[in-house]
C-alpha cells in the first residue's frame, strides 16, 4: 500500500470525508507491523477503534441500565384523622407545658409576698400584711387567711 494513499486517507478522515470501507482500510493499516514513523502518533487510535468494536455489550445490558434509571413505584399511604392532626396535637401539648411552666415559676418567684388577699362578702379584696409568730417563723397561709376574715368580720360588727 503506498503510503501517500494511507496521508490522502487520513486527511479526508479528519475531515470526515471517508466512506466506511475507507476507514475499513486505514485501521487495517494501522494494525500491521511495518508503520512510517511519521505515522505512528495515529495508530493508537485506530487500534482503539478496533478493540472497541470487538468488544460488545452483554446479553442483559439493557435489563442493568433499565434497572438503574427506572423509578420504583411508590405506593400511597392511608393517613387517619389521628394522623393528621398529630402535628396540631404536639403544638397543643408544647403550649400546655409552656404554660404550666410559667405558672410554675410565676409561683416560686412570688411566694414569698408578705400580703395576702381575702374576699368579703361584697366580693372587694382586702389584703393584710403577714403576721409574724416570733423572730423569723411565720403563720402559714391558711392561719393568715382566717386572721383576714376574721378581721373583716369584726369590722362588719363595729360598723353595725
Amino acid at each position: 500500500m503506498d503510503f501517500k494513499y494511507i496521508e490522502q486517507l487520513l486527511e479526508r478522515y479528519w475531515r470526515c470525508e471517508t466512506s466506511l470501507e475507507e476507514e475499513v482500510q486505514l485501521r487495517a493499516f494501522f494494525t500491521k507491523e511495518e508503520i512510517p514513523e511519521h505515522l505512528l502518533r495515529y495508530k493508537d487510535l485506530f487500534v482503539y477503534q478496533q478493540f472497541q468494536q470487538e468488544e460488545h455489550l452483554g446479553a442483559d445490558f439493557d435489563a442493568r441500565v433499565l434497572a438503574e434509571i427506572e423509578v420504583p413505584v411508590v405506593k400511597a399511604k392511608r393517613m387517619t384523622l389521628t394522623a393528621r392532626f398529630m402535628p396540631l396535637f404536639k403544638a397543643a401539648a408544647v403550649v400546655a407545658v409552656v404554660l404550666s411552666l410559667g405558672n410554675v415559676m410565676q409561683h416560686s418567684f412570688f411566694a414569698d409576698v408578705k400580703e395576702v388577699a381575702a374576699a368579703d362578702t361584697i366580693g372587694k379584696q382586702i389584703s393584710a400584711p403577714s403576721v409574724a409568730l416570733s423572730g423569723d417563723i411565720t403563720v402559714t397561709h391558711e392561719k393568715q387567711i382566717l386572721d383576714s376574715l376574721h378581721r373583716v368580720n369584726k369590722g362588719k360588727e363595729v360598723k353595725e
